[in-house]
C-alpha cells in the first residue's frame, strides 16, 4: 500500500518529501493521482483501439495498437499531471480560475479525443448495422446509376429490342388464336369465322398456310430478338453491369468487419438519426452523455485541485518556494559581490603594473 500511495503521489505531481510531513493531505493527493492515472489508462485504451482500426488487416496491427496505445496514454498522463501540478493553490481564487481556464479547455479537448474511440466500441453493434445499411444503399445506388447510364447510352438499341419483343408477343398471340380457329374448322365447331363443317377442307388448308407463314415470321422475329439480347448482354458485360450485384448478408458482415475508423466514426454520427432521416433523440442523448462523461472525467483532476482548500502542504510548498527564492536571491548577490571584488582587484593590479612600466 505504501508503494501504491507513493505511485499515486507521483501521478499527482506533488513534492513527496514535503507531503510526507502532512498526513492529513495524503488521501487528497492519492485521489488526485489515481484520477490522473486512470485517465491515462482510458487514453491508452482509446488510442490503441483507434490505431487498431487504422492498421486492421495488417499482421502487426495488434503490435502497432499496443505501442501507440501506450505512447498515447503516457502522453495524456504526462499532460494531465502537468496541468494539475501547475495550478497554484497559494494564489487568489480569481488567479486560480485564470490559471485553470486554459487547462480546462485543454482537458475538454483531450476528453473529446479520448471519448470518441471508446464510444465506437460501446456502440459497436449499432454501428455495424448502420454500416450494413449504408453499404447496401450505396451498392443499390451504384447499380441504379449504371443502369441509367447504360439506358442513356444504348437508347436506340434498347428501343429496337423492346419493339421486337412487342412484335414477337403480338405474333405469338396471333398464332395461338389462328391455331384455335384451325382446330374449330377441322372439328366442325361453328363460329363467326368457321364454316361449321367437319373435315380438312379448302378453308382449313388456307388457315394452315397462313399459320405456317406466321410461325416463320415468328421464328425470324425470335432470331432478331435473340441477336439483339446477346448484343445488349455483351454491352452490359463490357460496361460492368453484370459484375455488379447487391451484397449478400455474409458480404455485408465482412465489409462491416473491415470498416476503417473514418467509416465507423461516420456511422456513430448517423446513429443520432433514424433511417428515414428523423432524429433519434434517445440514441443522440446516449452518445452525447457518454461523451460528456469522459470529458468530465478528464476535467475531474483540475476540478478536484481547484475545489480543494489550501492545506498545510500548500503552505509548506509556498514556504519552501519562498525560501528557495530567497536563497536564489542571496546566491545572486553573492555572485555579484564576488564578481565586483574580483573586478576591483583586477583593476588595481593592472593599474599598478602599468605604473611600474611607465616609471621604468
Amino acid at each position: 500500500m505504501d508503494a501504491l500511495t507513493r505511485f499515486f503521489w507521483f501521478c499527482s505531481g506533488v513534492h513527496q518529501p514535503t507531503l510526507e510531513k502532512h498526513p492529513t493531505e495524503h488521501n487528497k493527493y492519492v485521489g488526485i493521482g489515481a484520477t490522473i492515472f486512470f485517465t491515462g489508462v482510458f487514453a491508452a485504451l482509446s488510442g490503441g483501439y483507434a490505431m487498431y482500426f487504422v492498421f486492421k488487416g495488417d499482421t502487426a496491427a495488434v503490435l502497432f495498437s499496443i505501442f501507440f496505445g501506450l505512447l498515447w496514454g503516457l502522453a495524456i498522463f504526462n499532460m494531465d499531471r502537468y496541468i494539475v501540478a501547475s495550478i497554484n493553490k497559494n494564489s487568489s481564487s480569481g488567479k486560480q480560475i485564470a490559471q485553470a481556464t486554459p487547462r480546462i479547455l485543454l482537458a475538454i479537448m483531450i476528453g473529446m479525443v479520448i471519448s470518441r474511440p471508446l464510444e465506437l466500441k460501446i456502440f459497436d453493434k449499432e454501428i455495424r448495422e448502420r454500416l450494413k445499411v449504408s453499404y447496401l444503399n450505396n451498392q443499390r445506388s451504384k447499380i441504379d446509376t449504371l443502369n441509367k447510364a447504360f439506358t442513356n447510352k444504348y437508347t436506340i438499341e434498347l428501343a429496337k429490342l423492346n419493339e421486337s419483343k412487342a412484335q414477337r408477343d403480338s405474333l405469338a398471340s396471333g398464332i395461338k388464336s389462328d391455331r384455335q380457329k384451325l382446330n374449330f374448322e377441322v372439328f366442325g365447331t361453328k363460329t363467326d369465322e368457321t364454316s361449321g363443317v367437319m373435315g380438312y377442307g379448302p378453308y382449313a388448308k388456307r388457315k394452315e398456310e397462313e399459320l405456317k407463314q406466321r410461325e416463320r415470321n415468328l421464328d425470324s422475329v425470335n432470331a432478331d430478338v435473340s441477336r439483339m439480347e446477346n448484343f445488349v448482354a455483351g454491352r452490359k458485360q463490357f460496361d460492368g453491369l453484370l459484375s455488379e450485384r447487391l451484397y449478400t448478408g455474409k458480404e455485408l458482415d465482412s465489409l462491416a468487419n473491415i470498416a476503417g475508423f473514418a467509416d465507423r466514426n461516420w456511422a456513430l454520427g448517423q446513429l443520432s438519426f433514424n433511417t428515414n432521416g428523423t432524429r433519434d433523440n434517445t440514441t443522440a442523448l446516449a452518445v452525447t452523455f457518454i461523451g460528456l462523461l469522459f470529458i468530465f472525467f478528464e476535467c475531474l483532476p483540475v476540478f478536484v485541485k481547484m475545489m480543494s482548500s489550501r492545506g498545510p502542504y500548500d503552505r509548506s510548498v509556498e514556504n519552501l518556494e519562498n525560501s528557495q527564492n530567497h536563497t536564489s536571491v542571496k546566491d545572486r548577490d553573492y555572485e555579484i559581490e564576488v564578481t565586483d571584488g574580483v573586478h576591483d582587484t583586477r583593476v588595481s593590479a593592472e593599474t599598478d603594473r602599468q605604473k611600474r612600466n611607465l616609471t621604468n
